[in-house]
Protein backbone atom coordinates (compact mmCIF):
# COMPACT_ATOMS: atom_id res chain seq x y z
CA UNK A 1 0.00 0.00 0.00
CA UNK A 2 2.73 2.73 0.85
CA UNK A 3 4.42 1.43 -2.29
CA UNK A 4 1.43 2.04 -4.38
CA UNK A 5 0.93 5.79 -2.41
CA UNK A 6 4.68 6.67 -3.54
CA UNK A 7 4.06 5.34 -7.35
CA UNK A 8 1.20 8.05 -7.50
CA UNK A 9 3.77 10.66 -6.38
CA UNK A 10 5.97 9.79 -8.92
CA UNK A 11 6.59 11.67 -12.14
CA UNK A 12 9.47 10.92 -14.80
CA UNK A 13 12.02 14.15 -14.93
CA UNK A 14 11.55 15.32 -18.80
CA UNK A 15 14.74 15.28 -20.26
CA UNK A 16 14.49 11.20 -19.95
CA UNK A 17 11.74 11.35 -22.19
CA UNK A 18 13.90 12.32 -24.90
CA UNK A 19 15.97 10.31 -27.19
CA UNK A 20 18.58 13.05 -26.66
CA UNK A 21 18.97 16.58 -25.05
CA UNK A 22 16.73 19.37 -26.30
CA UNK A 23 19.01 21.93 -28.69
CA UNK A 24 18.19 25.12 -29.77
CA UNK A 25 17.99 25.99 -32.98
CA UNK A 26 18.66 29.38 -34.33
CA UNK A 27 16.51 32.00 -32.69
CA UNK A 28 14.05 33.74 -35.38
CA UNK A 29 11.06 34.55 -32.90
CA UNK A 30 11.66 37.62 -29.53
CA UNK A 31 8.76 36.98 -27.59
CA UNK A 32 8.73 39.54 -25.08
CA UNK A 33 6.58 39.55 -21.51
CA UNK A 34 6.20 43.75 -21.71
CA UNK A 35 4.91 43.24 -17.80
CA UNK A 36 2.09 41.76 -15.74
CA UNK A 37 -0.31 45.00 -15.58
CA UNK A 38 -3.45 43.60 -17.18
CA UNK A 39 -7.25 44.49 -17.07
CA UNK A 40 -8.41 41.56 -16.24
CA UNK A 41 -7.38 38.32 -13.53
CA UNK A 42 -8.08 35.30 -15.28
CA UNK A 43 -8.20 31.70 -13.57
CA UNK A 44 -6.10 30.09 -15.56
CA UNK A 45 -3.16 32.66 -15.98
CA UNK A 46 -0.12 31.82 -16.13
CA UNK A 47 1.78 35.28 -15.62
CA UNK A 48 -1.27 35.71 -12.84
CA UNK A 49 -1.48 39.04 -14.64
CA UNK A 50 -4.09 41.81 -13.23
CA UNK A 51 -5.43 45.15 -12.22
CA UNK A 52 -3.11 45.35 -9.33
CA UNK A 53 0.04 44.23 -10.39
CA UNK A 54 2.38 47.08 -11.58
CA UNK A 55 5.65 45.41 -12.78
CA UNK A 56 6.33 46.34 -16.62
CA UNK A 57 9.33 46.94 -18.74
CA UNK A 58 11.80 49.88 -18.18
CA UNK A 59 12.64 52.30 -19.94
CA UNK A 60 16.49 50.60 -19.99
CA UNK A 61 14.83 47.25 -20.42
CA UNK A 62 12.94 48.76 -23.44
CA UNK A 63 15.68 50.59 -25.66
CA UNK A 64 17.44 46.92 -25.12
CA UNK A 65 15.09 45.43 -26.52
CA UNK A 66 14.94 47.78 -29.95
CA UNK A 67 18.37 47.38 -30.00
CA UNK A 68 17.90 43.77 -30.27
CA UNK A 69 15.22 43.90 -32.87
CA UNK A 70 17.60 46.18 -35.09
CA UNK A 71 20.76 44.23 -34.81
CA UNK A 72 19.40 41.13 -35.84
CA UNK A 73 18.21 40.26 -39.27
CA UNK A 74 17.66 36.53 -37.78
CA UNK A 75 14.66 37.60 -36.05
CA UNK A 76 11.26 36.94 -38.06
CA UNK A 77 8.57 37.46 -35.32
CA UNK A 78 8.36 39.65 -32.56
CA UNK A 79 5.66 38.16 -30.38
CA UNK A 80 4.27 40.75 -27.56
CA UNK A 81 2.80 39.05 -24.52
CA UNK A 82 2.21 40.11 -20.84
CA UNK A 83 -0.33 40.79 -18.96
CA UNK A 84 -2.32 42.76 -21.55
CA UNK A 85 1.00 43.94 -23.80
CA UNK A 86 -1.28 46.96 -24.95
CA UNK A 87 -1.06 48.21 -21.08
CA UNK A 88 2.39 48.22 -20.41
CA UNK A 89 5.64 50.40 -21.25
CA UNK A 90 7.04 50.29 -24.65
CA UNK A 91 4.75 48.59 -26.34
CA UNK A 92 4.09 51.11 -29.16
CA UNK A 93 8.01 51.53 -29.47
CA UNK A 94 8.85 47.99 -29.61
CA UNK A 95 5.80 47.85 -32.35
CA UNK A 96 7.25 50.72 -34.61
CA UNK A 97 10.74 48.98 -34.77
CA UNK A 98 9.82 45.99 -35.67
CA UNK A 99 7.54 47.13 -38.64
CA UNK A 100 9.99 49.33 -39.61
CA UNK A 101 11.79 46.57 -40.75
CA UNK A 102 8.66 44.56 -41.73
CA UNK A 103 9.50 41.63 -38.69
CA UNK A 104 5.68 40.26 -38.45
CA UNK A 105 4.50 41.78 -35.15
CA UNK A 106 2.30 39.61 -33.12
CA UNK A 107 0.17 40.88 -30.22
CA UNK A 108 -1.51 38.51 -27.78
CA UNK A 109 -4.45 40.34 -27.21
CA UNK A 110 -7.19 39.86 -24.44
CA UNK A 111 -9.44 41.87 -26.60
CA UNK A 112 -11.62 43.66 -23.98
CA UNK A 113 -8.85 46.18 -23.40
CA UNK A 114 -10.69 47.69 -26.39
CA UNK A 115 -13.08 49.09 -24.01
CA UNK A 116 -10.72 50.48 -21.47
CA UNK A 117 -10.55 54.51 -21.43
CA UNK A 118 -7.23 55.04 -23.14
CA UNK A 119 -6.67 51.93 -25.32
CA UNK A 120 -10.03 52.79 -27.67
CA UNK A 121 -8.12 53.11 -30.89
CA UNK A 122 -6.62 49.88 -30.35
CA UNK A 123 -7.86 48.04 -33.25
CA UNK A 124 -7.17 50.92 -35.92
CA UNK A 125 -4.04 50.88 -34.68
CA UNK A 126 -3.81 46.75 -34.87
CA UNK A 127 -4.69 46.96 -38.51
CA UNK A 128 -2.80 50.30 -39.45
CA UNK A 129 0.45 48.51 -38.66
CA UNK A 130 -0.82 45.38 -39.93
CA UNK A 131 -0.49 43.27 -36.54
CA UNK A 132 -1.35 39.73 -35.72
CA UNK A 133 -3.60 39.40 -33.26
CA UNK A 134 -3.60 35.78 -31.25
CA UNK A 135 -6.82 36.64 -29.07
CA UNK A 136 -8.28 34.37 -26.09
CA UNK A 137 -12.00 33.23 -26.51
CA UNK A 138 -11.61 29.75 -24.58
CA UNK A 139 -14.94 28.53 -25.95
CA UNK A 140 -17.39 30.02 -28.48
CA UNK A 141 -20.20 29.70 -25.61
CA UNK A 142 -20.72 32.64 -23.33
CA UNK A 143 -20.63 30.77 -19.92
CA UNK A 144 -17.69 29.05 -20.46
CA UNK A 145 -15.29 32.08 -21.31
CA UNK A 146 -17.37 34.09 -18.80
CA UNK A 147 -16.22 31.67 -16.16
CA UNK A 148 -12.90 31.53 -16.76
CA UNK A 149 -12.33 34.95 -17.37
CA UNK A 150 -15.31 36.87 -15.88
CA UNK A 151 -18.74 38.21 -16.19
CA UNK A 152 -19.28 40.15 -19.52
CA UNK A 153 -15.87 39.44 -21.02
CA UNK A 154 -17.75 37.18 -23.30
CA UNK A 155 -19.79 40.00 -24.84
CA UNK A 156 -16.89 42.23 -25.12
CA UNK A 157 -14.80 39.78 -26.88
CA UNK A 158 -17.87 39.40 -29.50
CA UNK A 159 -17.79 42.97 -29.75
CA UNK A 160 -13.93 43.82 -29.66
CA UNK A 161 -14.32 40.83 -32.69
CA UNK A 162 -16.56 42.31 -34.61
CA UNK A 163 -14.71 45.65 -34.85
CA UNK A 164 -11.72 44.08 -35.93
CA UNK A 165 -13.87 42.10 -38.95
CA UNK A 166 -15.02 45.37 -39.78
CA UNK A 167 -11.08 46.86 -40.28
CA UNK A 168 -10.75 43.86 -42.29
CA UNK A 169 -9.29 41.09 -39.89
CA UNK A 170 -9.99 37.68 -40.63
CA UNK A 171 -10.91 38.89 -44.44
CA UNK A 172 -7.79 41.21 -45.44
CA UNK A 173 -4.86 38.35 -45.72
CA UNK A 174 -2.67 41.02 -44.24
CA UNK A 175 -5.03 41.26 -41.38
CA UNK A 176 -4.53 37.72 -39.81
CA UNK A 177 -6.92 37.09 -36.39
CA UNK A 178 -6.71 34.19 -34.83
CA UNK A 179 -8.27 32.70 -31.82
CA UNK A 180 -6.95 30.89 -28.43
CA UNK A 181 -8.64 27.65 -26.98
CA UNK A 182 -8.01 26.11 -23.84
CA UNK A 183 -9.80 23.64 -21.97
CA UNK A 184 -11.82 24.67 -18.81
CA UNK A 185 -10.02 23.81 -15.24
CA UNK A 186 -10.42 20.40 -14.45
CA UNK A 187 -12.67 19.51 -10.97
CA UNK A 188 -11.85 16.01 -10.67
CA UNK A 189 -8.80 13.49 -12.05
CA UNK A 190 -11.12 13.19 -14.98
CA UNK A 191 -8.75 15.14 -17.19
CA UNK A 192 -8.59 16.21 -20.98
CA UNK A 193 -6.18 17.48 -23.43
CA UNK A 194 -8.05 19.96 -26.20
CA UNK A 195 -9.56 18.14 -28.83
CA UNK A 196 -8.40 18.12 -32.21
CA UNK A 197 -7.41 21.81 -33.53
CA UNK A 198 -8.67 21.20 -37.07
CA UNK A 199 -12.29 19.75 -35.98
CA UNK A 200 -12.55 22.28 -32.96
CA UNK A 201 -11.84 24.80 -35.76
CA UNK A 202 -14.60 23.86 -37.74
CA UNK A 203 -17.18 24.07 -34.53
CA UNK A 204 -16.12 27.73 -33.61
CA UNK A 205 -15.90 29.26 -37.03
CA UNK A 206 -19.57 27.78 -37.90
CA UNK A 207 -20.74 29.17 -34.22
CA UNK A 208 -19.26 32.37 -34.43
CA UNK A 209 -20.67 33.04 -38.20
CA UNK A 210 -23.91 31.96 -38.08
CA UNK A 211 -24.57 34.12 -34.08
CA UNK A 212 -22.58 36.80 -34.81
CA UNK A 213 -21.10 37.03 -38.43
CA UNK A 214 -17.91 36.62 -37.26
CA UNK A 215 -14.83 35.40 -39.11
CA UNK A 216 -10.88 34.52 -37.70
CA UNK A 217 -8.42 33.14 -39.55
CA UNK A 218 -7.33 30.16 -37.58
CA UNK A 219 -8.16 28.79 -34.12
CA UNK A 220 -4.77 27.82 -31.68
CA UNK A 221 -5.59 25.14 -29.31
CA UNK A 222 -3.32 25.06 -26.16
CA UNK A 223 -2.87 22.79 -22.92
CA UNK A 224 -3.53 23.96 -19.76
CA UNK A 225 0.36 23.88 -18.20
CA UNK A 226 0.36 23.60 -14.44
CA UNK A 227 2.02 26.48 -13.09
CA UNK A 228 0.76 29.84 -12.08
CA UNK A 229 -2.71 30.27 -11.15
CA UNK A 230 -3.78 26.92 -12.56
CA UNK A 231 -0.65 24.88 -10.59
CA UNK A 232 -2.16 27.23 -7.52
CA UNK A 233 -5.72 25.49 -8.46
CA UNK A 234 -4.47 21.94 -9.04
CA UNK A 235 -2.62 21.91 -5.91
CA UNK A 236 -5.92 23.31 -4.07
CA UNK A 237 -8.13 20.32 -5.77
CA UNK A 238 -5.00 17.89 -4.96
CA UNK A 239 -4.87 17.63 -8.48
CA UNK A 240 -1.15 18.87 -9.26
CA UNK A 241 0.33 15.47 -9.52
CA UNK A 242 -2.11 13.69 -11.11
CA UNK A 243 -2.45 16.03 -14.06
CA UNK A 244 1.51 16.20 -14.70
CA UNK A 245 1.25 12.13 -14.75
CA UNK A 246 -1.37 12.72 -16.96
CA UNK A 247 0.32 14.61 -18.85
CA UNK A 248 3.04 12.32 -18.99
CA UNK A 249 1.04 9.63 -20.10
CA UNK A 250 0.03 11.31 -23.05
CA UNK A 251 3.86 12.17 -24.12
CA UNK A 252 4.30 12.35 -27.85
CA UNK A 253 7.75 11.95 -29.24
CA UNK A 254 7.04 13.34 -32.74
CA UNK A 255 6.09 16.71 -30.82
CA UNK A 256 9.05 17.38 -29.73
CA UNK A 257 10.70 18.71 -32.91
CA UNK A 258 8.40 21.12 -33.63
CA UNK A 259 8.66 22.57 -29.80
CA UNK A 260 8.40 26.65 -29.74
CA UNK A 261 11.34 26.65 -27.42
CA UNK A 262 13.48 25.74 -29.81
CA UNK A 263 13.82 28.59 -31.96
CA UNK A 264 12.45 31.13 -29.28
CA UNK A 265 13.88 33.45 -26.53
CA UNK A 266 11.46 34.45 -24.23
CA UNK A 267 12.18 38.18 -22.74
CA UNK A 268 11.11 39.29 -19.44
CA UNK A 269 10.10 43.06 -17.98
CA UNK A 270 14.08 43.21 -16.51
CA UNK A 271 15.78 41.97 -19.62
CA UNK A 272 16.03 38.27 -18.45
CA UNK A 273 16.42 35.43 -20.71
CA UNK A 274 14.01 32.07 -21.53
CA UNK A 275 13.73 29.14 -23.43
CA UNK A 276 10.00 30.07 -23.93
CA UNK A 277 7.00 31.90 -21.64
CA UNK A 278 6.28 28.80 -19.32
CA UNK A 279 9.96 28.73 -17.88
CA UNK A 280 9.63 32.71 -17.33
CA UNK A 281 7.36 32.31 -15.51
CA UNK A 282 8.61 29.62 -13.58
CA UNK A 283 12.31 31.25 -13.11
CA UNK A 284 14.01 28.59 -14.77
CA UNK A 285 16.62 31.05 -16.69
CA UNK A 286 18.75 29.87 -19.72
CA UNK A 287 22.27 30.09 -19.65
CA UNK A 288 25.28 29.79 -21.43
CA UNK A 289 26.98 26.43 -21.78
CA UNK A 290 28.60 27.45 -18.32
CA UNK A 291 25.53 27.71 -16.33
CA UNK A 292 25.30 31.96 -16.42
CA UNK A 293 21.94 32.87 -16.69
CA UNK A 294 21.34 35.06 -19.36
CA UNK A 295 20.62 38.73 -20.03
CA UNK A 296 19.90 41.12 -22.73
CA UNK A 297 23.37 42.79 -21.88
CA UNK A 298 24.84 39.80 -22.48
CA UNK A 299 23.17 39.19 -25.97
CA UNK A 300 23.94 42.67 -27.28
CA UNK A 301 27.80 42.46 -25.85
CA UNK A 302 28.13 39.21 -27.36
CA UNK A 303 26.60 40.18 -30.66
CA UNK A 304 25.14 37.23 -31.05
CA UNK A 305 21.65 35.80 -30.10
CA UNK A 306 22.33 32.15 -30.55
CA UNK A 307 24.43 31.61 -27.04
CA UNK A 308 22.19 28.40 -25.48
CA UNK A 309 23.11 24.99 -26.92
CA UNK A 310 20.44 23.20 -24.70
CA UNK A 311 16.23 24.44 -23.66
CA UNK A 312 16.38 24.04 -19.55
CA UNK A 313 13.35 21.11 -19.04
CA UNK A 314 10.87 20.77 -16.22
CA UNK A 315 7.91 18.44 -15.74
CA UNK A 316 5.03 21.01 -16.99
CA UNK A 317 7.08 20.81 -20.54
CA UNK A 318 4.63 17.34 -20.61
CA UNK A 319 1.97 19.82 -21.44
CA UNK A 320 3.49 20.88 -24.46
CA UNK A 321 4.28 17.13 -25.64
CA UNK A 322 1.41 15.63 -24.93
CA UNK A 323 -0.82 14.50 -27.55
CA UNK A 324 -1.06 16.84 -30.59
CA UNK A 325 1.16 19.21 -28.67
CA UNK A 326 0.76 22.91 -27.21
CA UNK A 327 2.39 26.31 -28.24
CA UNK A 328 2.03 29.43 -28.18
CA UNK A 329 1.37 28.85 -32.19
CA UNK A 330 -1.60 26.02 -31.12
CA UNK A 331 -1.09 22.16 -31.53
CA UNK A 332 2.23 20.68 -32.67
CA UNK A 333 1.59 17.88 -34.60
Amino acid sequence: MVQALERRDIVTPFQQKLSAPLTKQQISVLQINLGKKCNLACTHCHVEAGPKRTEELSPEICDQLLAIIRRFPQIKTVDLTGGAPEMNYGFRQLVAAARELDKEVIVRSNLTIFFVPGYEDLPEYFAANQLRVVASLPCYLEQNVDKQRGSGVYNDSIQAIQRLNQLGYGHDANLILDLVYNPALPKSENFSLPPAQDLLQQDYKAFLAEHFDIAFNQLLTITNLPIGRTRQYLQRQNLHTPYLQFLEAGFNQSTVANLMCRNQLSVDYLGNIYDCDFNQMEQLPATTSEGIPLTLTMLLEADNLDLIQTVKTAPFCYGCTAGSGSSCGGSLV
